[in-house]
């Protein structure tokens, strides 16, 4: 079995007396698209600059690409990408200027680096702006041409922490379709937001980290199973017969029953949606209306984290 791109063991950082992070473990396999989610003041951040060789941990061990981790390491550190929170990038330079710049950081040159810069804008959709300073740019622009930075040097994992803060639904999903692009030709992504349902819709396994610890890493299928979706229906006659025969279904509750509507909870709202229809042919009672909700991250991240405000 190969080494994971990434493990993590037992990983602590300290400053002074804050703890801001208190034996962190995870691993990420190559080809992943990963998702990071946790509250304000969870150590997202802090975990990502020593996951990005910005930061060193106070103890435990990370590995990538079967290394330990070393700052001083240019061949780990050249295939990391990062895109940060705040945008990096200079605005009195112009993009092709920025892009530039940020790969011979990388020891790009010559008609290697003009290639993959060309690349670079085009992806990013932002060649016909190429040669316009990056301060005249919109905040959606500046967002895609930040990813462009990270990855303008062909990295083998991209670090991505909120890279959607701030830009307009287009440039939202124009970042989407690159991030899948890139993990499709086999980049590995480790992505962070506090939009739930972005990392809903694109990482298949995600870790939820809260006070500096992971308290959940699973699959997005076994994490959504933690909340119990529902089904409200509506129905013709025989309101009490209904409810207590679907309630005898296995996993399933009965939450209310008012007037016309019942409403139900259970872990897979699509198996009890043709659960309900069965029986209600069967009973011969006719179906009215039907809301099916389906559990989300949002919801199981609440549950996990509690709902109070962090700041």
């Amino acid at each position: 079995m190969s080494a994971p791109v990434l493990e993590v063991i037992e990983v602590r950082k300290r400053y002074g007396p804050l703890e801001a992070l208190r034996g962190v473990s995870l691993r990420v396999e190559a080809g992943e698209m990963f998702g990071l989610v946790g509250p304000n003041g969870a150590g997202k951040t802090t975990f990502l600059n020593i996951l990005a060789c910005l930061s060193d941990p106070t103890s435990g061990t990370v590995r990538q690409f079967g290394r330990p981790l070393d700052r001083h390491d240019f061949e780990v550190r050249r295939g990391l990408g990062i895109a940060t929170q705040d945008v990096s990038l200079y605005p009195e330079l112009t993009g092709r200027e920025n892009l530039e710049f940020f790969g011979k950081l990388y020891g790009l040159r010559g008609a290697e680096l003009a290639k993959r810069v060309d690349e670079v804008l085009g992806f990013t959709a932002l060649a016909e702006r190429a040669d316009d300073r990056v301060g005249t740019y919109s905040g959606g622009m500046k967002r895609r041409l930040n990813l462009g930075a990270a990855v303008v040097h062909r990295p083998r994992v991209l670090y991505l922490d909120e890279p959607t803060t701030g830009v307009d639904p287009q440039s939202r999903n124009h970042i989407f379709e690159e991030v899948r692009s890139l993990n499709a030709a086999g980049v590995t992504v480790i992505y962070t937001s506090h939009y739930m349902e972005e990392i809903q819709a694109l990482c298949p396994r995600i870790a939820i980290l809260d006070h500096g610890k992971v308290i959940a890493c699973d699959s997005r299928t076994n994490l959504l199973r933690l909340r119990d979706g529902t089904l409200t229906i509506r129905v013709s006659r025989e309101l009490p017969a209904v409810a207590e025969r679907v309630g005898k279904l296995p996993g399933v509750k009965v939450l209310s029953a008012e007037g016309d509507t019942l409403t139900f909870a259970a872990a897979d709202v699509s198996a009890l949606t043709l659960q309900v229809v069965k029986v209600l042919q069967e009973m011969g009672v006719e179906l009215t209306g039907l809301e099916a909700k389906e559990p989300t991250l949002e919801k199981v991240f609440l549950h996990l984290t509690d709902t109070a405000v962090r700041d």
